[in-house]
């Protein structure tokens, strides 16, 4: 069985940070082919948030929640190792997520808009194509 873990970048551990990061490589840079800049500089900042499932030592599902200048939590990089999709642990994590109160927002791959219309994320503004050529939606939760 999974263990959910919850903690801001100042409390990750290296090792933590580490194995969280292989993930969102392995599936956003390697599996889904988009060279990117994984490392953006928000992990390790006190106001950000990281929630990650464990099994048997590996980290298998995780997000994190920014907050970003304007007070608006931005939830992202939402990821699932192949072999744990279809176990539920991105709605998990979705569920531990939205228990802070406030406005959120999120860039969505647009096939799983639907997964985040189940908590109430509505889309805003037109899909579009990122650099990468994944199109994605922007997408609102208000409180």
């Amino acid at each position: 069985m999974p263990t959910l873990h919850d903690a801001t970048g100042p409390e990750l551990t290296a090792a933590q940070l580490h194995d969280i990061l292989r993930l969102r490589i392995d599936v956003f840079v390697v599996e889904q082919k988009a060279a990117y800049a994984e490392l953006d500089g928000r992990d390790l900042l006190p106001d950000t948030r990281h929630l990650w499932f464990e099994e048997t030592g590996e980290v298998v599902a995780y997000l994190r929640v920014l907050l970003d200048p304007d007070g608006i939590r931005r939830i992202g990089r939402v990821v699932t190792a192949a072999p744990a999709r279809g176990a539920g642990l991105a709605a998990r994590l979705m569920d531990a997520a939205l228990t802070v109160p406030g406005e959120y927002v999120l860039d969505a791959q647009t096939y799983v808009q639907g997964f985040y219309a189940r908590y109430g994320f509505v889309a805003e503004g037109p899909e579009y194509v990122d650099d990468d050529g994944i199109p994605h939606i922007k997408m609102r939760r208000r409180p």
